[in-house]
């Protein structure tokens, strides 16, 4: 039975994850739960206005403690630690994860594609490393599993340019900005050059695709009872970059993201592909 805090966080954090993650198998579903909440609550704290920095401290204190066979009372950390232990994590990856989630309170931007790796290897791959040690999936496929992380990652980036401004974050390369002529990514900037603005998240979506189709390449991995939510939110992610590689603008207008009818529907046309 999930635990109602754990359900709650996750089903207010993410449309695609959770209506896509409900079509996995019960005992396979409360682990994504666990795992999801547990991410979304470090990433709430720094992503508060103002940054709640004293709470994501916290956080990462009783994760420690809760590691250390400590009882924190905290049941998103201790559902996260016991699903850890029971699927194999290594430690690092939750260490790399909280990692990253600090640098979004002292860092707000990356000069070039190797110094954002970092981050997108903590917020992101070592997510699809725990989801592949939650399948049960073979070593062989922890290299599409960090890339579908990786690529997913980079599509809310794109999405996310006008709420991540307001946070004071930029997450794409500023040698790459200034290639296309391009001060800042703000809804003004674009104004001002909408080719150049355009262009360059042309760009940045060839990157997730590149990213995409390496991990799409090792789907074969995954058991076919699991394929079909994964395949889903994959879809999703998609679609989210077509509609914004067809009008580049609109992340300025609104947040783009797929409907609860598209997403089930979706899994439904891949129940009958399977």
């Amino acid at each position: 039975m999930i635990d109602r805090t754990i359900y709650n966080i996750f089903r207010r954090g993410s449309r695609t994850y959770f209506y896509s993650t409900l079509f996995f198998p019960p005992a396979v579903r409360e682990d994504v739960f666990s795992l999801y909440s547990f991410v979304r609550t470090a990433d709430d704290y720094v992503d508060a206005v103002p940054q709640e920095i004293e709470e994501f401290y916290a956080f990462a204190d009783r994760y420690a403690a809760a590691e250390a066979g400590e009882a924190t009372g905290d049941v998103v950390v201790e559902s996260f630690v016991d699903l850890a232990g029971r699927k194999g994590f290594d430690p690092a990856w939750t260490t790399a994860f909280l990692r990253s989630m600090e640098s979004d309170i002292i860092v707000g931007s990356y000069r070039t594609i190797r110094d954002l790796e970092g981050y997108l290897y903590g917020s992101s791959e070592v997510i699809g490393l725990m989801m592949a040690r939650i399948l049960d999936l073979p070593p062989e496929s922890y290299a599409a599993a960090q890339n579908l992380g990786r690529a997913m990652q980079y599509v809310n980036f794109i999405r996310d340019i006008a709420e991540d401004l307001a946070l004071g974050r930029t997450y794409f390369p500023l040698e790459e900005m200034e290639a296309f002529g391009l001060d800042d990514l703000s809804a003004a900037a674009a104004s001002r050059d909408p080719g150049g603005f355009a262009a360059f998240l042309r760009f940045q979506l060839r990157r997730y695709r590149e990213w995409q189709e390496a991990a799409e390449a090792g789907f074969g991995h995954i058991p076919r009872r699991y394929r079909i939510p994964i395949r889903t939110a994959s879809d999703m992610y998609r679609w989210t970059a077509r509609t914004i590689e067809r009008d580049p603008a609109v992340v300025h207008r609104r947040k783009v993201k797929p409907s609860v009818i598209r997403i089930v529907s979706g899994a439904a046309t891949n129940t009958l592909k399977a």
